[in-house]
């Protein structure tokens, strides 16, 4: 990681709330570790990181977008869904993937008409004004727009006839009676820069080692490592069927008994991957989580 100019400092923003846990413990697995920041409140909004040169806050995630985009912070974790909102001018740097959430519209079973919205004037409540105005005009609806502050899904249909809210599995809109009837944009964590931030060469350098250590995990969480015995005959069989980043990693076994061979499998090929090893003479696969990948 390099190392900051004693007067210079990278100021993170880490979210608070839904996102906080994924965020950290994706840190923590990246090496930068986080502790209290000393305050002997169970407030503290500022916790240390074992990383010289870094200032975190935690901040709601609307705020890190807005304090990434006035400046006050040159790094932070934000759904893409606010930035979206703010019409903030960021850079973005890694998609984690982290979080992955719908923003949809949706409403009372009992009010939909063939299951689409009846052509009626209707109220439609949701935190992201912007964004639902944009979709309302989009859907050619005649409607009223209400800002709400949380909890948006128990506001119909006493307050409202329709909701944009942002949903991981749609379990909690069902729960209130609620029924998707549009989709407005997807939206995951993702680690956004200051423009300017990065014009500065200092703070570019060790926002990008931050940015290759993040990226080496998460490269790591999409892929297992595979092991596997092989005779010098079936070798170049295997070697056809495993997947891997460039070339894998091949070594003599003991007594001329054969090779191991290694190779980074993609998470989600294993179950095709293994059966086609065996097939073609592997024996003794050994498969392993692997705790980063810097390309």
């Amino acid at each position: 990681m390099t190392i900051m100019p004693v007067d210079q400092i990278i100021r993170l923003g880490l979210p608070k709330g839904r996102m906080q846990d994924n965020v950290f413990a994706l840190l923590e697995d990246a090496g930068i570790h986080i502790r209290s920041g000393g305050s002997s409140s169970t407030r503290d909004y500022r916790p240390k990181l074992s990383l010289p040169g870094f200032d975190a806050k935690l901040l709601k995630p609307q705020n890190i977008v807005e304090m990434l985009d006035v400046g006050s912070r040159d790094l932070g974790f934000a759904g893409a869904d606010w930035v979206a909102e703010k019409e903030a001018d960021l850079v973005e740097l890694v998609d984690t993937g982290l979080d992955h959430v719908q923003l949809v519209a949706a409403a009372p079973v009992k009010l939909l008409v063939d299951g689409a919205l009846p052509g009626q004037h209707l109220v439609i409540a949701s935190e992201y004004e912007r964004l639902t105005r944009d979709w309302i005009a989009r859907a050619n609806l005649d409607a009223t727009f209400v800002r709400s502050y949380g909890a948006t899904e128990v506001f119909p249909p006493e307050d409202a006839d329709c909701i944009v809210d942002n949903s991981a599995t749609g379990s909690t809109l069902r729960a209130n009676g609620l029924e998707i009837v549009g989709e407005v944009m997807t939206s995951s964590t993702r680690l956004y820069a200051h423009p300017a931030s990065l014009e500065d060469a200092d703070k570019r350098a060790a926002i990008y080692s931050f940015v290759m250590m993040v990226g080496s995990v998460l490269d790591a969480r999409r892929r297992v490592m595979v092991e596997v015995n092989v005779t010098a005959d079936d070798l170049e069989a295997v070697i056809d069927v495993l997947p891997s980043m460039r070339e894998p990693t091949i070594s003599p076994l003991h007594g001329a008994g054969g090779f191991a061979i290694k190779s980074a499998v993609p998470r989600d090929e294993l179950a095709q991957v293994i059966p086609r090893i065996k097939a073609q003479g592997g024996t003794d696969i050994v498969v392993s989580p692997i705790g980063n990948i810097v390309s």
